[in-house]
């Protein structure tokens, strides 16, 4: 068999993507709950306010919170072994600024570990998944504000203490590395005055945003460090939006573009929350782009001793590194490239790499030898009911296929892999495009993106087929 006995298979949600119930038992609002809806033609906006003509796809989202029963069982009808979720910060504190956390808010989350563990389903949790409470936007311009940490601490103590007994895998941060590039600035490090929508790069600063991100590396290890002394059976982990690249071309410029690439967008926040320092190569970055990274006494030692167990990443295309700005280029998650013509794409534009998969798998264990799990990883489409009301969605059924096969060839290199939970094993929010069409579960939900529908939940074909495959521990993909 090619996956280990007790690979974790199962699926990846996030709270402001399918929670709703946005202001309900105390909740506070966090960043996603000022964003209006979109497509991938029309970007969503941050508002300061809430406007009474504009749609807030977080507000409703699918509503889990009051589907979660339902919703698990069709998890465990799947066979999950383990479901990655996200606690929505603002449901325990508010603001992020309260002495006191919000009791419904823990007491809601009791149900929902307390439902997984009714149904043999380990839960595997993000503390902050792209969900800073809008408070802190607007006293501390986000985690550029080094007081942030302080509040992130405080949140982490709390659901570690309240959930011990019942979460034992934990990632810090969803996607940190997206703090290296201008369009993660809204959605990850959320020093977001001035912008307008989550991917305007207009008014980009890059000293801010890695001071930024540089409170949440050492947030994080914090919380790493905290975890280990007090709840020595956690397992931590961190997360990464991994977005391979291959030169364009074999012309040494393009080979050393995408050397570069690789080093600051995907293997600098891991460097650092696996080995425990700076990289070498950061330091001639930060000169040549005139950053400053302001420390405290005690960050290095904070970096250095808050390393994770385990790494997990997401991964959905790939793209091309060119130095030629005439090459057509590629839509993507976070960022574009230079087309690939060697891939075909998805309705989003987005390239279609399976092989890339391995291929990604093998350099990450190469450098680091720490368990691997992927746990984003699929493909928007449009869903459309067939004549007989039923949602064949064979493209589904092969992206996720041909993306396990390779998963299976990077176990039999020696990948130390454990687990793989697809993004949006149920439709819900894209966070990108705020849009419902843009679909990526095994599990179709009656949401549409003007809002209307009854929230109804169908399985789809790609529901039974991981059904399957599940059952078989990954040996029957037909």
């Amino acid at each position: 068999m090619r996956f280990p006995e007790g690979f974790l298979w199962g699926g990846a949600t996030a709270a402001n993507q399918f929670e709703g119930a946005w202001d309900v038992d105390g909740k506070g609002p966090s960043v996603p709950d000022m964003m209006t809806s979109g497509s991938h033609t029309a970007p969503r906006r941050v508002t300061e306010q809430l406007e009474e003509d504009a749609l807030y796809p977080s507000h409703e989202a699918i509503d889990f919170y009051h589907h979660y029963e339902e919703d698990i069982a069709l998890f465990a009808e799947m066979g999950f072994k383990c479901f990655r979720m996200s606690i929505n910060w603002t449901r325990i504190f508010p603001t992020g600024m309260e002495d006191k956390p919000n009791e419904k808010g823990l007491a809601f989350y009791d149900r929902v570990f307390d439902c997984c563990r009714k149904h043999g389903i380990e839960p595997l949790v993000t503390i902050s998944h792209y969900e800073l409470p809008y408070a802190l936007v607007q006293k501390y311009n986000g985690w550029v504000g080094r007081e942030v940490i302080g509040c992130f601490e405080k949140y982490c103590k709390v659901i570690f203490e309240r959930y011990k007994d019942k979460v034992k895998l934990w990632l810090t941060f969803n996607e940190i590395n997206c703090g290296t590039f201008a369009t993660g600035t809204v959605l990850e490090t959320s020093n977001i005055k001035g912008y307008t929508g989550p991917f305007t790069v207009e008014n980009d600063n890059p000293q801010e945003r890695f001071q930024a991100l540089h409170h949440q590396l050492v947030a994080s290890a914090r919380a790493v460090q905290y975890a280990h002394e007090h709840y020595p059976d956690f397992k931590m982990g961190n997360m990464i939006c991994f977005l391979t690249a291959y030169p364009y071309t074999c012309a040494p410029d393009d080979v050393v573009r995408t050397q570069k690439h690789m080093q600051m967008i995907n293997w600098f926040c891991s460097d650092v929350q696996v080995r425990g320092a700076y990289p070498r190569y950061s330091k001639r970055y930060f000169t040549e782009n005139n950053i400053h990274i302001q420390m405290e006494d005690g960050d290095l030692e904070d970096l250095k001793a808050g390393t994770v167990d385990f790494y997990t990443f997401s991964y959905y295309m790939s793209n091309c590194v060119s130095t030629d700005p005439t090459i057509e280029h590629s839509n993507g998650n976070m960022l574009v490239g230079a087309k690939n013509p060697y891939l075909k794409s998805s309705d989003w534009g987005w390239q279609i790499d399976p092989k890339g998969l391995r291929y990604t798998l093998n350099e990450i264990y190469d450098r680091y030898q720490i368990p691997l799990m992927v746990v984003e990883n699929g493909i928007g489409a449009y869903d459309e009911k067939d004549a007989d009301g039923k949602i064949h969605d064979s493209y589904r059924i092969d992206y996720l296929r041909q993306h396990i096969e390779q998963m299976g060839e990077a176990v039999e290199d020696g990948v130390e892999l454990m687990g793989y939970t697809p993004w949006g094993c149920i439709d819900l929010v894209s966070a990108s495009t705020g849009e419902m069409a843009k679909r990526y579960g095994m599990i179709y939900v009656n949401k549409f993106d003007d809002g209307t529908g009854d929230l109804s939940r169908e399985k789809k074909d790609s529901f039974f087929w991981y059904q399957k495959v599940i059952s078989t521990n990954g040996e029957d993909l037909s």
